[in-house]
């Protein structure tokens, strides 16, 4: 359970790390502390509510790392009642959604019931693979589907990956291909680009050929679904990345060290653009020539078919190629 006091916590090292220069730019939400205390074997979970003998004894565990804490940065205490109301005002609202999920979920699938499993962050925020220490606090890859649900890794049939007809970041840490001028402006204003939980500007450059391969590779995706083709319309070029240059050697992956990270340069490849608009496409003859030319060598370059392409924010504008749930 994610507590008033991990995104106090939360608050506290992001205002501390942002007078040192050293942010990593979370949500201030309170989901790394509450994953510290996950991995730690003293965090609350749901169950816990249920069994109100046990539940003080583990709050008291909870609250001597905390306070630790809070002294150290200079902050008041909190007390063990205020965390027991917390718990206990809570209660009722949350257990009736408990449930063996994996039992859920496996008598589903055994009923031939079609079952989609969505992830909410991108393949290089995650703890493992992402640009760390600027990543979230779990994995966000597609095996996380599996672990964290309790379905296992052979009953998931097609992983479909998700990526934007551009490259966008929200928050610090590395952008090979970040364009800090009119063309991320361009890309930022027509594509509406703010953060969901924050409403922070996100950060834009072009597609990034490099990172999404190791995506796919990393996922194992079978199909990538390319939205926001539309918000390319009226450039008259546009850039990919195909590789990157590392201390004067080309390289073709993201490595793994935060200095390495900081210091590729891309190597950008220059497509003609188009002047027709793509908005609104349902199908693939309703597109400009250039349009299926960048498409077609995107997937040449990821590795990956599309199996779906979104061409504006309405739901019926897309294109379908290939249907994850068809056998």
């Amino acid at each position: 359970l994610i507590l008033s006091l991990h995104r106090e916590l939360d608050g506290f090292r992001e205002d501390a790390a942002s007078n040192s220069g050293t942010k990593i730019g979370t949500t201030r939400r309170g989901i790394g502390p509450a994953y510290e205390d996950k991995v730690g074997r003293r965090a609350v979970r749901v169950m816990d509510l249920a069994d109100l003998d046990t539940l003080p004894q583990k709050v008291d565990r909870l609250l001597t790392h905390h306070n630790a804490i809070r002294r150290g940065l200079g902050h008041p205490e909190v007390t063990h009642e205020a965390i027991m109301t917390e718990l206990t005002s809570v209660a009722d609202k949350i257990l009736p959604y408990m449930d063996r999920v994996w039992k859920v979920l496996d008598d589903k699938r055994r009923a031939g019931e079609r079952i989609l499993f969505e992830g909410a962050q991108g393949t290089l925020l995650d703890i493992d693979h992402g640009t760390y220490p600027f990543v979230t606090s779990s994995n966000t890859v597609a095996g996380q589907a599996a672990a964290g649900s309790g379905m296992g890794p052979g009953s998931i049939h097609y992983v479909l990956g998700i990526t934007k007809a551009y490259t966008t970041r929200v928050g610090e840490g590395p952008f090979p291909t970040e364009q800090q001028n009119e063309i991320g402006e361009f890309l930022g204003t027509r594509g509406h680009e703010f953060g969901v939980v924050t409403g922070r500007k996100r950060r834009c450059g072009w597609f990034d050929a490099v990172l999404v391969r190791q995506a796919v590779a990393v996922n194992g995706i079978k199909g990538i679904a390319l939205t926001k083709l539309d918000v390319l319309d009226g450039l008259d070029e546009i850039k990919v990345c195909t590789g990157y240059k590392l201390d004067g050697e080309v390289i073709d992956y993201l490595p793994a060290s935060q200095g390495a990270q900081a210091r590729v340069e891309p190597i950008y490849e220059t497509l003609e653009g188009w002047k027709g608009t793509t908005a609104g496409a349902r199908s693939w003859n309703d597109l400009p020539a250039q349009a299926v030319k960048y498409v077609r060598h995107i997937e040449e370059l990821i590795g990956a078919p599309v199996a779906l392409l979104s061409t504006s924010p309405e739901r019926e504008d897309t294109i379908l190629v290939t249907d994850p749930f068809e056998d």
